[in-house]
């Protein structure tokens, strides 16, 4: 098995095992994609898979300045454009579903708190929607039970929506700090109803959006993404062994279309032996990975897929790079969030570097 050869994704034919990892960029004006969205997207479209950048189900959802969401017309008739400009260049894609619950500021709610499984303040600085300067994290205000039904049903709506934006399918996003790992973890959810407490009312969360999602797509069509070992914007979990352990084996008995891991530590193991171990089914894994690693990785079976973000932001056409093992282009960290084509669509691809050579 090596990173280039085709791959079957349940009924989806992908040309490779390389993914292109989820890559918030800031550039969605009012919340909306651009026509230049579409272009940056397309130009990646030699990857086995897209997965969007991170999107949110609604606008209590968004937490970073000019991000997109798939809650209004408006999205979806955008995000269409988008997806018909990757299929046109022969590419898949799924778009992620994002809520980040405590990691946002009234700013974005026209003064209302963010939300969370509990009233946690996150510890972190928050970006103002105008780019300008960076604020400390509010308390969030605690999500009442029957408010959690609410977001529940946003998550099916929302992929109710990527299934008329034209999606190959859709990714959960329950790692990285977000809303439904703010439920998972014990720092985060002091929760005392069915939500919160014990391992089984804590998983209840990403067990109920998980069957929202597949109310609306087959779950062939349906990944999600998980961070064991992820500390970032989120507090620690008292046993993540045992959480994520869990979590995994609740995911297997959907018989979903990936689980998405991040590379990490966790309590002595790696995440991608835990999740490995504990999930049936085809297993994607990024975080930090180089053409060699991301080899090994398919070669001694810990991964069915390959996820790379910032190789990606700098080389739209990395499999062909990786495939002639060409040189890399570096990434302009300057230019990641926020702005136009300057460091967006401007990368040059092996093609456009020989006519200008």
């Amino acid at each position: 098995m090596t990173l280039l050869e085709p791959f079957k994704l349940h009924s989806l034919s992908l040309k490779n095992r390389i993914v292109m990892a989820p890559l918030t960029r800031c550039r969605a004006r009012g919340t909306v994609p651009q026509p230049l969205h579409a272009e940056y997207y397309a130009q990646r479209a030699t990857a086995g898979l897209i997965i969007s950048e991170a999107t949110q189900i609604s606008p209590m959802g968004q937490g970073y300045p000019d991000t997109p969401g798939i809650h209004s017309s408006e999205q979806v008739a955008a995000w269409q454009q988008v997806v018909k400009a990757v299929h046109a260049a022969g590419g898949r894609i799924f778009l992620q579903l994002w809520h980040v619950g405590r990691i946002s500021h009234s700013l974005y709610h026209d003064g209302a708190l963010p939300v969370s499984a509990s009233a946690v303040p996150y510890e972190g600085m928050i970006r103002t929607p105008d780019f300008s300067t960076k604020l400390p994290a509010e308390a969030p205000r605690a999500l009442s039970t029957a408010e959690v039904a609410e977001v529940v049903a946003e998550y099916r709506t929302a992929a109710a929506n990527a299934k008329v934006a034209g999606f190959d399918g859709v990714e959960i996003h329950a790692a990285n700090g977000y809303l439904i790992e703010q439920f998972l973890r014990t720092g985060t959810n002091h929760r005392s109803d069915v939500y919160g407490g014990s391992l089984t009312n804590r998983l209840r969360f990403l067990k109920e959006v998980t069957e929202a999602v597949l109310q609306e797509w087959s779950s062939h069509c349906v990944g999600v993404r998980l961070s064991p070992g992820a500390q970032q914007a989120s507090r620690q979990d008292a046993d993540p062994v045992t959480t994520y352990r869990a979590a995994a084996q609740l995911l297997s008995t959907y018989d979903l279309a990936y689980l998405h891991t991040v590379e990490a530590e966790v309590a002595g193991y790696q995440a991608s032996q835990l999740m490995r171990d504990a999930y049936r089914g085809v297993h994607m894994l990024a975080g930090e990975l180089t053409r060699e690693s991301g080899k090994r990785l398919i070669e001694n079976g810990a991964a069915d897929l390959v996820a790379y973000g910032r190789l990606f932001i700098s080389n739209p056409d990395l499999p062909e790079r990786f495939a002639t093992n060409a040189p890399l282009n570096d990434w302009d960290t300057e230019t990641f969030y926020g702005g136009g084509a300057q460091g967006y669509t401007d990368y040059p691809s092996l093609a456009n570097t020989e006519k200008v050579s």
